[in-house]
């Protein structure tokens, strides 16, 4: 699997962007997993050694043995680790605005559906309370486990889900009185229109949310591109060379 690392950046994530665009925007991949700890940024996967690269301070280990690193290579680790840093309130950014996008294109999708459910705010109470729970979690995120496309399209999900309670006791009534009275085709196509938003809203959300939120992915392709540029020539305690970000996809 690749394109881990930097789908930290890719909140394609709140954006829907998938591993495919990351690597045909930026042109970067990564098989590691990535931890921005206080004190460290720790890459990780499992498969190939190294299987840990921890970075602090100019200092670089690999699967728990610290890698001896000229004055130069050192000052190239200690930029590479800034650089991360620097990215990471940029992405969680991009992030927070692709969960109001997302809630903003829900809202609009509801209102087709079950206007009176946004009239009476009852809608917006529980978009409200699921976008404020989801920008608590990508503030405490340190990992990209957490911004993967898997996760992102579960929180994008999580936002459809919410509103399919309210439309269906929205239009149950409007529903059954119109049943009724004999209007049986009236009644289906009113549980019709809410059944379009909870199986296909996601969809039409994350479309959405990708032709809005690419730009500014795009605008940080040049500094992801830089992690390639600083991390040449390194190599991990056994002596490969280190490859935490490669071009091409």
């Amino acid at each position: 699997m690749r394109a881990r690392f930097p789908a930290f950046v890719l909140l394609c994530v709140a954006g829907g962007a998938s591993a495919q665009d990351l690597a045909t925007t930026c042109q970067v991949a990564s098989t590691y997993d990535l931890t921005v700890r206080p004190d460290a940024l720790v890459f990780e996967r499992a498969d190939v050694a190294p299987r840990t690269v921890r970075m602090h301070d100019g200092m670089l280990e690999t699967d728990g043995r610290q890698v001896a690193l000229r004055p130069d290579e050192q000052d190239r680790v200690a930029l590479f680790e800034r650089q991360v840093r620097n990215l990471v309130p940029k992405a969680k950014a991009i992030a927070n605005d692709g969960v109001d996008l997302a809630a903003r294109a829900v809202r609009d999708e509801a209102a087709t559906a079950a206007p009176s459910a946004v009239s009476n705010g009852e809608l917006d109470r529980v978009l409200n309370t699921r976008v404020a729970d989801i920008k608590r979690r990508i503030a405490a995120s340190q990992s990209t486990r957490d911004w993967q496309e898997d996760a992102m399209r579960a929180y994008a999900q999580e936002i459809v889900a919410d509103v399919g309670p309210v439309l269906t006791q929205d239009v149950g009534g409007q529903a059954m009185e119109l049943a009724m009275s004999g209007d049986l085709q009236g009644a289906a196509s009113l549980r019709d229109r809410v059944a379009n938003v909870t199986t296909g809203g996601q969809a039409r959300v994350v479309a959405r949310l990708e032709a809005a939120l690419k730009p500014r992915i795009q605008a940080l392709c040049p500094s992801i591109g830089q992690l390639v540029e600083l991390q040449s020539g390194l190599r991990d305690a056994s002596g490969k060379p280190l490859l935490l970000v490669e071009r091409g996809g």
